[in-house]
């Protein structure tokens, strides 16, 4: 339990942007004291032992690192104007939901908060030289040197990052590792809690419990909702999904035990303004989606992105076809089965997944191409119960299409796409109508 809530704890801080400035600016402050107190006790006393190209005057000192206090102020300024610049790329070009890519990333932030800290080093050090404080030279003026050398090399990174972090295909890379991750946990986690039906016990009085939050289900801990099942000889089901958006007073979750506990369900289910990737494949996809959908409105006209993005959808959706649907059955040490949750379906997920696609990319060939190439791809790596799902969603796309209006050559080019993807699930084709 104690392991599952620093887990909480860890995630909650994730999400929390000034940690990493906040680091850097304390390890400066604490280094300027401590550079402030070896100049007072002991730097007189080791002079001769220290290269004079490394002491400076305080007259000299002062004037270094005014200087340098105000380039490294400018420096983050600059990251800092960067930044938004690069948030405003992010969600006009590609979309909102991918922000918190960015956002999230480690090096921005540290790089952030190294300017930061070497601004307050240099700013408070020149605070300290006085020159009733010193009869001999210093040494704090070398050191704010040295910073000021690590964030002119760091400054050098961060615009070599930026520069590559703002290409598409870098973002569509990390989109699609993200999804990989969320894919890859639950089906470690189906090989040992995994199951095709809902094992626990139901004979048991039923309770229902509520929500008590508005927002998307971000996060459920399941072992300690086990845990907390065991503890009252009980079993829970959990209603929703992650990444449902619930309301106040919905039910969330059924409890089978001999009498009504008390719970606080937000000790065990994190629900936010936002769906996260970290428990949520679902919302890993609908993030390739929406850079799809962005790709080919007309503002920005960049199919091919679109399709790119949509073959990897195959990809990722033949591997959620092994977990998709499945029972997660949470046992405690007697193997009784504690708690159950479970997947939404494949075919779920599939229209979710294209629904959107499908109508604004239904008058482009390439698009509709792109999208029976994807379910091909899923077809061709996915497991054996959703090849009629992928068929079906097949028939669905070939039912937007305006059929009348495609030209001779599209027609061929697409039928023998169909073709394919018939072959691939076991199905008999269909012909589409003569073009014109």
């Amino acid at each position: 339990m104690k392991i599952s809530l620093m887990k909480r704890i860890i995630l909650q801080l994730r999400e929390s942007l000034w940690i990493a400035p906040a680091i850097y600016s304390l390890l400066a402050i604490l280094l300027s004291l401590t550079m402030f107190y070896i100049d007072i006790q002991y730097v007189g006393d080791i002079a001769d032992y220290i290269p004079s190209i490394l002491m400076t005057s305080v007259d000299l000192a002062k004037t270094i690192m005014g200087g340098l206090s105000s380039a490294l102020l400018t420096m983050t300024t600059f990251t800092f104007s960067t930044i938004m610049v690069v948030l405003t790329t992010y969600s006009s070009q590609f979309s909102p939901r991918t922000l918190k890519n960015f956002v999230q990333d480690k090096m921005t932030w540290r790089v952030l908060g190294l300017f930061m800290g070497g601004f307050l080093y240099n700013t408070l050090s020149l605070l300290f030289m006085r020159d009733n404080l010193y009869n001999h030279m210093v040494l704090s003026a070398t050191v704010g040197i040295a910073i000021a050398l690590i964030c002119l090399t760091f400054f050098a990174i961060f615009i070599h990052h930026i520069a590559t972090n703002i290409q598409v295909s870098t973002l569509m890379k990390e989109l699609t590792e993200d999804a990989c991750l969320v894919i890859k946990h639950y089906q470690e986690l189906g090989e040992k809690q995994g199951s095709e039906e809902n094992q626990i016990a139901k004979n048991a009085a039923e309770w229902t419990f509520t929500s008590k939050m508005d927002g998307y289900i971000q996060w459920i801990d399941f072992e300690r909702l086990a845990s907390f099942a065991k503890k009252h000889q009980a079993t829970i089901e959990v209603l929703v999904h992650i990444g449902d958006f619930v309301h106040h007073e919905q039910s969330i979750i059924h409890f089978y035990g001999a009498e009504k506990p008390e719970i606080e369900i937000n000790k065990y289910i994190m629900a936010g303004k936002d769906r996260d990737t970290r428990q949520d494949p679902e919302f890993a996809l609908q993030k390739l989606v929406e850079v799809s959908l962005r790709a080919i409105s007309p503002g920005i006209n960049d199919p091919n992105t679109a399709i790119h993005n949509i073959r990897h959808l195959g990809r990722l959706l033949g591997q959620m076809s092994h977990i998709s649907g499945r029972y997660f059955v949470f046992s405690d040490e007697d193997q009784v089965a504690r708690l159950s949750y479970r997947l939404r379906p494949f075919h779920k997920i599939l229209y979710n997944t294209f629904f959107q696609l499908r109508y604004y990319g239904k008058d482009d060939m390439s698009m509709l191409a792109s999208i029976t190439e994807s379910l091909t791809i899923a077809s061709e790596l996915s497991a054996g119960h959703v090849q009629s799902d992928l068929w079906n969603m097949q028939l669905y796309i070939v039912e937007g299409m305006n059929q009348d209006e495609m030209l001779s050559l599209d027609r061929a080019f697409y039928q023998d796409k169909i073709n394919h993807l018939a072959r691939s699930t076991g199905n008999e084709t269909i012909q589409l109508p003569p073009g014109r």
